[in-house]
């Protein structure tokens, strides 16, 4: 859009038409993103682009709509990009050192291909205790599984034994367990 458009926006924006200052500020970000774009580091664009928004917004009632509105955008732009200059000026930038390590990853995602590989060679069952061995560290050296802890019971290990009456096994109503082929079958003495 031309200059001389924005000035006729700028000129209805100060008579209050809300509609073409949002238009006009909808329409110089982009070209403030380009100036700036040019003149400072990626990390300060942005910022700078506020800064003049912020700017315009506050001197807007200066605006002349006699006057070309470019180079009063212009002007606007560079006494921002010229306090964002002094404020790179003043804020040191840290030097870095010229010994930091950088990890090589290179090792490990080969490592992990070839294994890929040979695992898919093996059967299931085998490739699959090799991951949960080796790979996963989800069995300890006694061969139990770390996913429970190893007080635990196993739920449903038995499921063809009847479960006990209600009440405590041990409980003060208990007062005889029968011996013989089924243990686990407590009986109450009347």
């Amino acid at each position: 859009m031309a200059a001389t458009e924005w000035g006729a926006l700028m000129a209805a924006a100060q008579a209050g038409h809300g509609g073409a200052y949002r238009r006009l500020l909808g329409e110089i970000r982009p070209w403030l993103l380009r100036y700036y774009a040019r003149r400072l580091p990626p990390g300060c664009v942005d910022d700078a682009v506020q800064e003049a928004m912020i700017a315009v917004h506050t001197k807007r009632a200066t605006f002349d709509p006699a006057r070309p509105f470019g180079p009063w955008l212009a002007a606007i732009a560079r006494y921002k990009w010229i306090d964002r200059l002094r404020a790179m000026k003043r804020t040191a930038a840290a030097a870095l050192p010229d010994d930091i390590a950088i990890g090589d990853h290179e090792t490990a995602v080969t490592s992990a291909s070839v294994l890929t590989a040979l695992l898919a060679t093996l059967k299931g069952p085998q490739a699959a205790a090799i991951r949960l061995v080796k790979l996963d560290g989800a069995v300890d050296r006694g061969g139990r599984r770390r996913d429970r802890p190893i007080a635990q019971p196993r739920q449903g290990q038995y499921p063809s034994r009847p479960r006990p009456p209600d009440g405590d096994a041990c409980g003060p109503t208990r007062s005889r367990v029968r011996s013989g082929p089924r243990p686990w079958l407590i009986t109450v003495s009347p």
